[in-house]
């Protein structure tokens, strides 16, 4: 009857023991994924300038080149679970540019004609594989 009883005792601490590792990574995956996400929704704001703007661009590439994410046959990222993607949409032409477009013409040739520019982040997506930021929309506010 003791042994039985020591057995019991023992298989239930196994089991405890494996349901709290498993709360316990599940935890620090959400934290995670809170602290990613608030890199980019800082962002999602009104009053933002062109140098703001190329520092979220620059997160995003950075992030999608950490994650291996692959290109299009037009440079464009392709979207997968550790994307991120930075749409601009200018009032002055009402054009949307994505970030790799930016990128390729220059960050510091954009800091330098949009850098007082006001911009506000219109839009935020997630990805519904993990919850990540997938995609930031912002539009010029004046020109």
């Amino acid at each position: 009857m003791k042994k039985n009883l020591l057995t019991i005792f023992i298989i239930f601490f196994i089991i405890m023991a494996v349901l709290l590792a498993n709360y316990m990574s599940l935890k620090r995956k959400n934290q995670e994924i809170k602290k990613f996400n608030y890199g980019f929704e800082f962002y999602n704001k009104d009053n933002l300038n062109g140098l703001e703007i190329t520092t979220i661009i620059n997160k995003a590439i950075d992030n999608n080149e950490k994650y291996g994410v692959q290109k299009d046959k037009n440079g464009y990222y392709l979207e997968d679970e550790n994307s991120i993607k930075i749409e601009i949409k200018m009032i002055i032409n009402d054009k949307v540019y994505q970030m790799e477009r930016i990128n390729d013409i220059g960050l510091e040739s954009f800091t330098e004609f949009f850098g007082e520019v006001n911009f506000k982040c219109t839009g935020i997506e997630y990805h519904k594989e993990n919850n990540k930021v997938s995609k930031m929309i912002f539009e010029s506010t004046e020109y």
